[in-house]
């Protein structure tokens, strides 16, 4: 190949577009363009046109979206949804070279105002707890559907990884070590934005039995590369698509309501909390903990433990 050929294909693969591409995460993306979407939607409601789009028009946006309910029914986005959205805004603008309304002052002025009246804390999800899990496991039956949720389950759990991990881990990211012993390797994360990658030291157990059902989902499916979680054609094939987070969630929320849990109160991060949650009740060790859920700062660990724990050895058992 001449090395003109080389420059062509480098120019090609490292094109800006691509690189633009590349310098925000799968899940920024999808969040921007949803933000996008409900404002151009917003819009078309207004009599607007997007993309004419004042600071006062940003500022309506959100307010609406803030005090209103939303499309199609559902609760007023929360705090943290709105500044997203904001930033998905900014983000357009700024990618067609253009002064964003969207970072007007009177727009941060709207936000600050809705931080003090709404308030800022996001919203909690409730941990699935080992005791939980196992019915939810029960459950899933022996069909293929069955299978791949149960690994899903299982693993989420056990490896404490988050949706977009889940979704986007392929069987080479899978490496045996012995029976019972596997390392799961997360290639990005939102502690590894550049890729370098983590382990993760998954252990088979004497309840939860990741690795077995991760065995059961792969040979029942006869995926042997690519993404280890995919969406099923009728048929019951594997149509070579990984899951996205949503259908982690909706996975979590079928399996909660059928043990009797209010699936409102769960959703995918349910399955990493659950972990940090049960080893913290169980006593171990927070670095431990950490080698397992990457966090860099253990004050969010001991934000579990502390929801978990609140009435343990209370500071006031011995005199209240």
């Amino acid at each position: 190949m001449s090395q003109l050929d080389i420059s062509e294909i480098l120019e090609q693969e490292f094109s800006k577009d691509a690189l633009r591409r590349a310098a925000q995460s799968e899940n920024t993306r999808f969040a921007y363009q949803k933000g996008w979407q409900y404002f151009v939607s917003w819009c078309q409601r207004m009599g607007l046109e997007p993309l004419e789009a004042r600071s006062d028009d940003i500022v309506g946006f959100l307010i609406a979206m803030a005090c209103q309910q939303r499309p199609g029914g559902g609760k007023p986005l929360a705090l943290n949804t709105l500044k997203l959205f904001r930033s998905a805004l900014n983000n357009r603008w700024q990618r067609m070279g253009l002064p964003s309304p969207a970072a007007d002052r009177s727009v941060n002025e709207v936000l600050q105002g809705l931080k003090r009246m709404l308030g800022s804390k996001p919203r909690r999800v409730k941990a699935i707890r080992e005791y939980q899990l196992l019915p939810m496991l029960n459950l899933c039956g022996g069909s293929l559907h069955g299978l791949r949720d149960a690994a899903l389950l299982s693993l989420g759990f056990a490896a404490a990884l988050r949706r977009s991990e889940l979704c986007s881990l392929r069987t080479d990211d899978l490496q045996r070590k012995g029976t019972e012993q596997m390392i799961v390797t997360v290639q990005r994360s939102k502690t590894d934005l550049h890729g370098v990658g983590q382990n993760v030291a998954v252990i088979e157990g004497k309840s939860i039995r990741p690795i077995m059902h991760l065995e059961r989902w792969l040979q029942a499916s006869g995926i042997s590369e690519g993404f280890v979680f995919q969406t099923l054609l009728r048929g019951g094939v594997a149509s070579g698509r990984p899951l996205d987070s949503g259908d982690v969630a909706r996975v979590v929320k079928r399996y909660t309501q059928k043990v009797g849990l209010e699936p409102s109160e769960y959703s995918g991060h349910s399955l990493r909390a659950g972990f940090v949650t049960s080893a913290a009740v169980h006593n171990a060790r927070i670095d431990k903990i950490m080698e397992i859920t990457r966090h860099r700062n253990a004050e969010t660990v001991l934000m579990y433990i502390r929801d978990e724990q609140s009435f343990v050895d209370h500071a006031g058992s011995s005199f209240l």
